[in-house]
């Protein structure tokens, strides 16, 4: 029943009783005494209504008219809501007993940074007791200031790795998402193992590359003697010395990519912050090309004077490393870009070419060591498979990163992007 109806129904009864009334001697009093009775109706009507929503888990009472079509509404959406809730409830109840299964840790976390649940895996890693820390301010819980740091700056398109300090100091990842409204959702593990293994394998590339480079300094030296010695060398032996000698050449590219590699990987290495004018170093860096590759044609566009924050011989290196790459594999009277250009608070180093390309699967594991694309990135170009790994380690310590563009046959484009200096 609508108001319209109520409203015409009331005024039906009105009228009946200003009848009544007027039959007596006084419609006013009777049309009065109508209303009256209807507002007694429903007042008790509200009583009714009131008694039901203050016990609303009993059958709603039945009632006519107006009242009963706005109890049967009330009733509707109690009931969709209930299912809504029990929905939900079930929900979280099933994420939370399959995050409560995981071996990596999980805290939720509301808007105001409160932790609302966390499994067990996460009480070792974490420091966190259970119930006791529930309703706890994670940040005030976890004695990390850059654990801190990083979830009170809310940029989480990156996992934080940072080393716990504990009385047995633990190698965490962080990794946290947004969910609800302001919820956080974090994900907490252990990468100690990894960590470890990742540093045995930078000694062990690090001892060796020491180790080799004596010997190899040695063969080198025995060769180009008994190069220089064509009197005493027999015509059959000047081939396989030539070759003996580029190979040796080659190993020793090899070993020096491998041990500055090595010094840039360090954790305990400090990178210098100077001022850094990138115009003087790209004009010194083509000299040294134009020198070293003279049949290649490099194109420098300076398009602004902004500096950055760096180390020299590191920033040198990764542009080097770029520039060289786009020489190998570009035509040779194709000619190689080298762009340096500000776009906000970020300045932009780019080189391109317009070589043979690299398809789109490949780019995610260029910067991989010694990941070689095909057959037509061999060693034949004579690199060592090592540049784009040093690209991406200087990168890193400079804050920037590393943007690639390419497609087959439509050459190639790698950006470094750094942060402007002040």
């Amino acid at each position: 029943m609508n108001w319209i109806e109520t409203a015409g129904r009331v005024a039906v009864v009105a009228g009946i009783g200003a009848l009544v009334g007027g039959v007596y001697g006084s419609a006013t009093a009777g049309g009065l005494v109508a209303l009256t009775g209807v507002i007694v109706y429903w007042l008790y009507q509200m009583r009714r209504v009131q008694r039901w929503l203050e016990s609303p888990d009993k059958a709603p009472p039945d009632i006519y008219g107006v009242w009963g079509t706005l109890l049967s509404h009330i009733y509707s959406n109690q009931r969709s809501s209930r299912e809504i809730q029990q929905r939900l409830q079930s929900n979280v109840e099933y994420l939370q007993n399959s995050f409560a299964s995981m071996r990596d840790g999980v805290v939720m976390v509301n808007a105001h940074g409160a932790i609302k649940w966390f499994n067990k895996a996460v009480e070792p890693l974490l420091g966190l007791r259970f119930p006791q820390d529930v309703g706890q301010t994670l940040t005030n819980l976890v004695r990390s200031p850059q654990f801190n740091q990083y979830f009170i700056k809310g940029d989480f398109s990156r996992p934080l790795q940072y080393t716990s300090q504990a009385e047995n100091p633990l190698h965490l990842q962080v990794e946290i998402t947004h969910f609800g409204e302001g919820e956080r959702l974090l994900f907490v593990r252990d990468v100690s193992a990894a960590v470890r293994t990742e540093q045995i394998r930078r000694d062990f590339v690090a001892n060796v590359s020491h180790e080799l480079r004596t010997p190899l300094t040695v063969i080198s030296g025995y060769l180009a003697t008994l190069k220089s010695s064509r009197e005493d060398c027999p015509p059959r032996f000047e081939k396989p010395l030539d070759q003996m000698l580029q190979q040796a050449a080659r190993m020793e590219n090899l070993l020096k990519d491998l041990l500055w590699l090595s010094r840039i990987e360090s954790e305990a290495r400090e990178v210098k912050r100077e001022l850094l004018d990138v115009r003087g170093l790209l004009q010194e860096l083509k000299e040294e090309l134009a020198g070293a590759h003279p049949e290649a044609k490099i194109e420098l566009s300076l398009n602004t004077s902004a500096k950055i924050l760096g180390d020299y011989r590191e920033i040198y290196s990764a542009i080097a490393n770029l520039a060289t790459n786009a020489i190998k594999y570009s035509p040779p009277d194709s000619p190689v870009l080298i762009n340096w250009s500000s776009q906000g608070k970020h300045c932009r180093l780019s080189v391109a070419d317009k070589g043979i390309g690299i398809e789109a699967s490949h780019i995610p594991r260029l910067t991989e060591r010694f990941y070689r694309v095909d057959d037509s990135r061999n060693t034949a170009t004579g690199g060592t498979g090592l540049g784009l790994a040093i690209v991406k380690h200087v990168a890193a310590a400079h804050d920037a990163r590393l943007e690639v563009e390419s497609a087959p046959g439509a050459g190639s484009t790698f950006t470094l992007v750094f942060p402007q200096g002040d």
